[in-house]
C-alpha cells in the first residue's frame, strides 16, 4: 500500500528522509515522488502484507450488504496483494470525527494487529487528513483507505503512458491534503510567534509547491497526450464505435477476446484492465470499433474519474455501449446502479445501450458462502431466496425496452446470439451515422 514500514534501524523521531527522495521530500511523498521520477508511477504492492479490515456502516444498512461490501473491500485488498486476516465492523449514525471508529472499538484492533503483527489497517471509506494521523499514531500500522486502496491497484495495472500519468496524477491529488504532520519530529523545534516559522512548517510547504508543480506538470501532460488521442479517435471516422462498459471484474475483457479474436489481459481480479484497448471487429461483414474500458466500483474515488477522463472518452464518444452485468453476483442490481451512475457523472448515460447479463453458468439461487467470524454481523435469517435464472431472464426481457442478453462467456454459451444482436445494432446505427457509406468503404 502507500506507506512502506520503516526500515528496522530507524528510531522514533529520526529523520524520515528517503535516500531516493525529490527535492529533498520525505516519508511517503518522497517515495512518491522519487518512483515518479523512474517510472511515472509509485507501484507499492512490493511484498505480500496482512491486512484488517474495518467498516463503519450505518445502523439500518442490512447485515447482507455489510457483508458484501467486506467481500468486495477483501477483494480489493487481495488484488493488490495483501492477505485478510480479520474484519471488524462497527454501527455507528456517524463515524467518529476523530478516529472513524468508536474508542471501544479501535482497542479492539490495536490488540488484535499487535498480537498478530498485522502490516496494515484498510477502512472501507475515505479518511480524513487527521483521522489518518490519528490513526497512524494510534495503531503504529499503515493506514489505508478505500481511495487510496484502489489508486494503488490502478497504479500496478497501469501500461501505457496515458495511463500511467492519469494514475500518477490521482496520487498526487490524494497526497497533498495529506502532507501536514507526516514528519512532525521537527515540529515546533524553534520559537513560535508571527513570522518565525519552524523548520517543519517550512518543510511541508516546500513539499506542497513540489507535489503542485508535479500535478500541474501531469496536467499539462495529460492535456497533449489528449490531444494526441483525440487525433487518434477523429482518424476513426466513418466507422460505429461500440464500448464495453460495467462493473469491475463482470468479464468484459473475456467478451472482448472473443468478439476480436484479440489477446486482451483478462482475470480474476478487480481492474484486470485499466487501459483501453480498442479493436476493430468485423461481424457477417458488417465491421465496427470494439473498446474494452476501465470497470466501475462503488465509491469510485471522484480523483480517478477526473484523471481518467481520456480513458473515459471511448465511453462518451461510443454510439452504442454494451453493459455487461455479473449476474452471479448477489448484488448485480446495485451494481448495474452504480455504472449507470457513474455513466451519468461522465455525461454518457443518453447513448443507446444492449445489457448482457454474463456468467449464467455460475448463477446459483443458493448463498453457498457463509461469511462468518468476524465482529458486528449477525445472521439474516430473513433473506429473501434468490429468483431463478428463467424468472430473471423473463422480468428483464419485459421491463426492459433496450435489448436484453443471458451468456456465460467463459462457457461461450448464447455468443452466437450476441454476435447476432451486435450486428443488427451495428448495421441499423451504420445505416443511420453514415448513411452514403458502404460498408467497404469503412473497411
Amino acid at each position: 500500500m502507500a506507506n512502506k514500514p520503516a526500515s528496522k534501524g530507524r528510531q522514533p523521531g529520526n529523520s524520515t528522509r528517503h535516500p531516493g527522495a525529490t527535492d529533498g521530500v520525505k516519508g511517503r511523498a518522497g517515495r512518491i515522488l522519487a518512483k515518479a521520477n523512474k517510472d511515472g508511477t509509485y507501484d507499492t504492492a512490493l511484498e505480500q502484507e496482512t491486512a484488517v479490515l474495518v467498516a463503519v456502516p450505518d445502523k439500518r444498512q442490512p447485515d447482507a450488504q455489510t457483508q458484501e461490501y467486506l467481500d468486495e473491500l477483501a477483494f480489493l485488498a487481495e488484488t493488490a496483494g495483501a492477505v485478510v486476516t480479520k474484519r471488524f465492523v462497527q454501527r455507528l449514525d456517524k463515524p467518529d470525527i476523530r478516529t472513524f471508529v468508536g474508542e471501544g472499538k479501535l482497542a479492539e484492533i490495536k490488540a488484535y494487529v499487535q498480537h498478530t503483527k498485522s502490516s496494515m489497517v484498510i477502512f472501507d471509506d475515505d479518511l480524513s487528513p487527521s483521522q489518518l494521523r490519528n490513526l497512524e499514531a494510534e495503531l503504529q500500522v499503515k493506514i489505508v483507505d478505500r481511495s487510496l486502496l484502489i489508486i494503488d491497484i490502478f497504479a500496478s495495472r497501469a501500461k501505457s503512458a496515458t495511463a500511467r500519468a492519469q494514475v500518477e496524477l490521482a496520487q498526487y491529488q490524494y497526497l497533498l491534503p495529506r502532507l501536514t504532520g507526516l514528519w512532525s519530529h521537527l515540529d515546533k523545534q524553534r520559537g513560535g510567534g508571527v513570522s518565525q516559522r519552524g523548520p517543519g512548517e517550512t518543510e511541508i510547504e516546500t513539499d506542497r509547491r513540489v507535489v503542485r508543480d508535479r500535478i500541474a506538470f501531469l496536467k499539462d501532460k495529460l492535456k497533449d497526450l489528449d490531444r494526441q488521442s483525440f487525433t487518434q479517435r477523429k482518424s476513426r471516422g466513418g466507422m460505429v464505435r461500440v464500448a464495453l462498459v460495467g462493473y469491475t471484474n463482470v468479464g468484459k475483457s473475456t467478451i472482448m477476446n472473443l468478439l476480436s479474436r484479440s489477446d486482451v489481459f483478462a482475470e480474476n481480479k478487480l481492474f484486470a484492465t485499466v487501459d483501453s484497448t480498442v479493436r476493430k471487429v468485423v461481424l457477417d461483414t458488417v465491421p465496427f470499433l470494439l473498446s474494452d474500458t476501465v470497470g466501475f466500483i462503488r465509491k469510485l474515488p471522484t480523483r480517478l474519474i477526473e484523471s481518467f477522463k481520456s480513458t473515459l472518452d471511448e465511453i462518451r464518444e461510443a454510439d452504442l455501449l454494451v453493459h455487461v452485468v455479473d449476474i452471479s453476483h448477489p448484488s448485480f442490481e446495485e451494481q448495474i446502479e452504480v455504472v449507470n451512475d457513474t455513466l451519468k457523472d461522465i455525461e454518457a448515460a443518453d447513448k443507446p445501450m444492449l445489457l448482457v447479463f454474463n456468467k449464467i453458468d455460475r448463477y446459483n439461487t443458493e448463498d453457498e458462502e457463509h461469511h462468518g467470524g468476524f465482529e458486528g454481523m449477525n445472521p439474516d435469517e430473513d433473506a429473501v431466496p434468490r429468483p431463478t435464472l428463467e424468472q430473471l431472464e423473463a422480468s428483464y426481457m419485459a421491463k426492459m425496452h433496450d435489448p436484453v442478453i443471458f451468456i456465460s462467456a467463459q462457457e461461450r454459451q448464447n455468443i452466437d446470439e450476441l454476435r447476432a444482436l451486435l450486428v443488427r445494432h451495428v448495421a441499423a446505427l451504420q445505416e443511420q451515422r453514415y448513411p452514403n457509406q458502404s460498408y467497404g468503404e469503412a473497411e
